[in-house]
């Protein structure tokens, strides 16, 4: 049981005690604390805060101690209820409002929630801004409305529908391409909102939409990180309803992957891709994406005559880059789009929308287009931090052992070689050391993730 605060918002899981876990009253503090320091960005009459949930069991508990904590600070909320992470962005500016909150907990099980916290423009704070709100959390320098100046709550649940009436207005988007290939694809939601969205999505580009899990219970029905090992169920399905592909996402929707119709994984690494090589071929330009994300997005990018650049991992991070080289994709390799011609957020509408135009267009099967891309194979694992743990002073060795190699360390370590590469970072989420490795082969990218598992164990003694 844990609670983490960084730039990715304040995380944790429901119960226990008070600064150990996301309880209530720890939900209530950080957002004063935020919409107090939403207070200090700018001075005017009347401040707006767009709040969304996904469907997890503590969302509606959440949200309502948000909204009226923000109410108890004069601010007006606008309520969009079961929501997606990337409808929430997109309101944002819609509503001329001053910021948002969407409380998901991503993809982390049924027992985690969080709140992810936007700017004016519907974009996740800096790290400076994320640091002030902690500072404030801490200091409970706080100052609540009187009564007559509270703020008040307006339900608006139409943010789906317009957020795909944005994505379907998206240029690049061939809805009548699409219309016409008559698509059947099933759709896996793991019981939150995006089997609201995605459905409704496919619907009105015409596709045949088959659900599984599409009930916003919020009772996951398998760890809702969209990775193959969790996925059994939609590869049977998709076999049996004879689909032309599957779609799963996380439960707040900004994570993105697709099965072939063999029943085979498309490579999360490769939604991005495949989007990419889409967006590239209409509007030639450059990339970015996070230091853990495949090698495949620099060669797609290359080949359309464009510029790779890696940033650190974090969206914010990822949009930074994005918007000083000026690029017309780019996103992370864990399924994340993000398109800057819709918003600066990473948005799984939007790329179940490039991808459906991308194959409409080329008339070809899921496996057949997988196949022709650079063929990488990623390992993603994980060790548990124990208390105490000299995590900085772990990479600094590692650092110094491989000094000869080439070297990044804006985001803990990433150490390239000639046909693979490994990067050994701190999560920003949960309490784990993250080891993500490429290599020509599953079995070396594999064999190379437990080689440094073993290097972290004997360096930590552990």
């Amino acid at each position: 049981m844990t609670l983490i605060k960084s730039i990715s918002g304040i995380r944790g899981t429901i119960g226990g005690a008070v600064d150990e876990n996301l309880t209530p009253i720890d939900a209530v503090k950080f957002a004063a604390a935020y919409g107090t320091w939403l207070k200090t960005q700018r001075q005017k009459d009347n401040y707006i805060v767009v709040v969304g949930r996904d469907a997890r069991i503590s969302g509606e508990m959440i949200q309502n101690l948000v909204m009226n904590t923000l109410v108890g600070l004069g601010i007006h909320v606008i309520d969009l209820g079961l929501s997606t992470t990337p409808t929430v962005e997109i309101a944002v500016p819609l509503e001329h409002a001053d910021g948002g909150i969407i409380l998901t907990a991503s993809h982390n099980p049924k027992q985690w929630n969080a709140l992810k916290l936007l700017n004016a423009k519907g974009e996740f704070l800096n790290g400076a801004e994320g640091q002030k709100i902690l500072e404030i959390a801490d200091s409970n320098d706080m100052f609540f409305a009187e009564v007559d100046d509270l703020g008040k709550i307006t339900v608006n649940d139409a943010y789906i529908d317009i957020h795909i009436d944005e994505v379907l207005d998206l240029e690049l988007v061939n809805v009548k391409a699409i219309k016409d290939a008559k698509f059947k694809v099933v759709v896996d939601g793991v019981n939150s909102t995006g089997g609201i969205a995605i459905p409704l999505l496919l619907e009105r580009l015409g596709v045949e939409p088959v659900k599984l899990y599409c009930d916003p219970t919020g009772h996951f029905p398998h760890n809702p990180e969209p990775l193959k090992e969790h996925l059994g169920d939609l590869a049977k399905e998709v076999v049996k309803e004879h689909a032309d592909f599957g779609i799963v996402v996380d439960p707040d929707v900004d994570r993105l992957a697709f099965m072939d119709e063999k029943g085979e994984m498309f490579g999360e690494e490769y939604t991005l891709v495949a989007c990419a090589d889409y967006v590239l071929s209409k509007t030639p330009g450059n990339t970015v994406s996070n230091m853990s994300s495949t090698r495949a997005l620099r060669d797609v990018t290359e080949k359309h005559g464009g510029t790779y650049e890696a940033s650190a991992v974090g969206e914010v991070n990822v949009v930074t880059l994005m918007k000083k080289n000026n690029v017309v994709i780019g996103g992370e390799g864990n399924g994340g789009i993000i398109y800057p011609e819709s918003h600066y957020g990473r948005d799984a509408l939007v790329g179940v929308a490039l991808f459906l135009s991308l194959l409409a267009e080329k008339q070809i099967k899921v496996s057949e287009l997988r196949a022709s891309y650079p063929n990488y194979f990623m390992s993603k694992k994980k060790i548990q931090l124990t208390p105490g743990l000299d995590v900085d002073g772990i990479l600094s060795t590692i650092e110094a052992n491989y000094s000869h190699e080439k070297l990044t360390t804006i985001d803990g370590v990433k150490i390239d070689f000639a046909d693979s590469w490994v990067h050994l970072r701190k999560s920003n989420t949960e309490p784990i050391i993250r080891i993500y490795t490429e290599a020509p082969s599953q079995d070396a990218a594999d064999t190379l993730a437990d080689r440094f598992i073993s290097e972290i164990k004997a360096i930590a003694n552990i």
